[in-house]
């Protein structure tokens, strides 16, 4: 089990060697691992996970000392698991997004749109056999972590809120107050160096009690002074004390060195509450604040040396909003900079990531000239040096991406560019990732492309975006769910005039009948899809729905039909000159021959079959076609003749795992077909 990455609230006082003052607070945690829990009590196995609470304001520390005690109790498990429960400004994350990124830590596969209560199912099976520590930062409600509890003691949950949680039985919150005055002062000499704390330890003690003891004001204060090595500790003391007594003692902090920072790093740091999921890189300020990628990682880095930001340990230079000092920018932008600036501000950050995503799927496409010209043709500052700079760059901003694609759609002003941003976002995904890795992240883009369309009234989109959805449904078996999206697809695609969504959703609707084993309405729309095909002169796509349809009528034990359809498929396949699909359409014809009662015929047309599969130089096909004569042969009563027929057979499949010979692959076992309906396998599909 390995780590995953933390996403912090507040301010980070933990590391080791670094963690301060809390020792009353981590005896106490560390002792309730240990206490008898209520079931114990009653003479019964505990039948959960044991639940820590850490709870306290946003920068009081609470993140720190959860970090700090996990880091003490982490070689009691097998790994430490991470998720942050609410997003930078306050909103729940729902419990299917935390558990999939849960299971995505474990390594565990999870099924693209499933449902809360499966992925937690699934989730909770996973750590059936391990000790896992889970820490579960910035709880909004006992039911997130409720729904994430293992169902087994031997794991321990760490959670941290801002307040009990109710709900959750046999916890005891550990509540956060303010550092003690040992502590504190500590944490301020570490800024201002112990010289200027020990000439003046009242107004260093004034100063505390301005702060209250809260971690996150005396990092800002110490930044303060730290920039200004010539400002005594009392002036800043006295500074505070003739602040307003309005807001917290963060937000009076924060209020006097936002106040006193140049007028174009105040706008930025104000802007930096547009960042995505709290996160930043350069490219992200330089856009935001329209200034270059060298100005803005400049100013990013005074940030955190003033406390205002936090370093994020990455490969790649990225930063992160503390989520106690998100409110307080927000508010400061939204009274501060015009709407229009922070729409404009907020559309350059947009534009620039399409830009970036751009850059790293066309650095993929290394092989053509296209894609080689169009990137030289973009700005040296948005290429990377190679496929894997770009791969490594769209995994570690995978969070914030997907969170820039769920807040432009949510903006509802920008939505050109949200459909751009979901476009390169999901083909650079794919480039990367490959359908089937990136499925759970592409089921919630297309899900918001769906959101734009029909806000928007796009059905052209929107038919795509439901064709997209209706698909994953399909592959993760949820194929009613499936169906009903693929019919909307088909309603849209008719109202957009739109004869490939049409075409795709009728032969679709036609898949998930057959799929439901309703071989009847399956073979209906197919040939409602035909008929479209025929109409529009599509030749290729007509004979394979030939086939379709054949695999129907097969399924349902109609074997006239399926014949006579295949034939159709044959005739098709031959008039295009696609010699694979002719083979393989012969080979089926072969089958329902077979299942109809004509072995002749069927021995006959599978030794067509053999002919054309050496043409296609289809070593698997044409192996499957020599057990299927050997089979045949068999009931014919030429028993030699088969047995010369399985030999051929090994000696060809010895050859295509050999690697001998080379040409196109069918992936088909040479032992199917005992059952009519797998057809669907490699005919329907093809």
């Amino acid at each position: 089990m390995t780590d995953q990455a933390v996403d912090p609230d507040g301010v980070r006082l933990s590391g080791e060697g670094q963690f301060l003052g809390r020792t009353r607070e981590l005896k106490e945690l560390r002792a309730d691992i240990e206490r008898a829990g209520l079931d114990t009590l009653a003479g019964r196995k505990a039948p959960r996970a044991r639940v820590l609470l850490i709870a306290g304001r946003p920068g009081s520390g609470r993140t720190a000392l959860a970090e700090e005690l996990v880091r003490t109790v982490a070689d009691r498990y097998d790994g430490v698991l991470r998720v942050r429960l609410s997003e930078p400004d306050g909103t729940p994350v729902p419990v299917a997004d935390a558990a999939r990124e849960l299971l995505t830590a474990l390594d565990v596969p999870a099924p693209a749109g499933a449902a809360e209560d499966d992925l937690t199912a699934v989730l909770r099976e996973a750590l059936a056999d391990r000790r896992a520590l889970l820490l579960l930062d910035d709880a909004v409600a006992a039911e997130q972590v409720d729904a994430l509890i293992p169902d087994t003691p031997e794991c321990l949950v760490v959670a941290v809120s801002g307040g009990p949680l109710t709900g959750i039985a046999d916890v005891r919150p550990c509540t956060l107050g303010g550092l003690d005055t040992k502590a504190a002062l500590e944490l301020l000499s570490r800024h201002t160096g112990s010289v200027r704390v020990t000439v003046d330890p009242r107004s260093a003690e004034r100063l505390v009690e301005e702060c209250q003891g809260h971690p996150a004001a005396l990092m800002l204060a110490g930044g303060w002074l730290a920039a200004r090595p010539k400002a005594a500790v009392a002036d800043l003391a006295k500074q505070l004390h003739a602040e307003s007594d309005e807001g917290s003692p963060l937000s009076r902090v924060f209020r006097l060195v936002h106040g006193t920072l140049p007028a174009a790093a105040a706008r930025t740091l104000r802007l930096l509450s547009l960042a995505p999921a709290g996160l930043v890189d350069p490219h992200t300020a330089s856009a935001l604040a329209g200034c270059s990628v060298a100005e803005a990682r400049s100013a990013l880095d005074d940030f955190v040396a003033l406390g205002l930001l936090h370093a994020v340990e990455s490969p790649l230079p990225q930063y992160e909003v503390p989520g106690c000092l998100h409110p307080l920018l927000k508010a400061l932008a939204d009274t501060q900079d015009r709407p229009g600036e922070l729409r404009l501000a907020r559309a350059r950050m947009l534009e620039r990531t399409v830009r970036l995503l751009q850059s790293s799927r066309v650095i993929t496409e290394t092989d053509s000239p296209e894609a080689r010209e169009k990137l030289q043709g973009m700005p040296p500052s948005v290429r990377f040096p190679s496929p894997r700079a770009a791969e490594d760059w769209l995994r570690l901003r995978r969070p914030a991406l997907l969170a820039a694609a769920r807040l432009a759609v949510a903006d509802g002003e920008l939505d050109t560019l949200a459909r751009r941003l979901m476009s390169q976002l999901v083909r650079t995904m794919v480039a990367h990732f490959g359908m089937k890795a990136a499925a759970p992240d592409l089921y919630v883009l297309h899900g918001l492309v769906l959101d734009v369309a029909e806000r928007r009234a796009l059905p052209r989109e929107k038919a795509a975006a439901l064709l997209n959805l209706a698909d994953l449904d399909a592959q993760t078996g949820r194929t009613r769910e499936a169906l009903v999206r693929y019919r909307a697809a088909l309603d849209a695609g008719r109202e957009a005039n739109d004869p490939y969504a049409t075409g795709r959703a009728m032969e679709s609707v036609g898949g998930a009948y057959l799929e439901l084993g309703d071989y009847e309405r399956a073979a209906d729309w197919f040939g409602r899809a035909l008929a479209q095909r025929l109409a529009r002169g599509e030749k290729e796509e007509a004979a394979r729905l030939y086939g379709r349809i054949a695999a129907a009528h097969t399924c349902a034990g109609h074997y006239g039909e399926a014949v006579r359809n295949w034939r159709a498929a044959l005739a098709g396949h031959r008039r295009n000159g696609d010699v694979p699909a002719h083979a393989r359409a012969l080979s089926e014809l072969a089958r329902v021959q077979e299942y109809a009662g004509h072995p002749e015929e069927s021995l006959r047309t599978c030794q067509e079959a053999v002919e054309w599969a050496r043409r296609a130089e289809d070593l698997r096909l044409l192996a499957a076609l020599q057990v299927r004569l050997a089979d045949t042969l068999d009931r014919l009563g030429d028993p030699a003749a088969a047995q010369l027929h399985r030999g051929a057979a090994e000696r060809l499949l010895g050859q295509e795992l050999s690697g001998e010979e080379t040409g196109p692959q069918q992936v088909e076992d040479p032992k199917q077909g005992e059952n009519a309906c797998e057809i669907r396998s490699t005919s329907a599909e093809d």
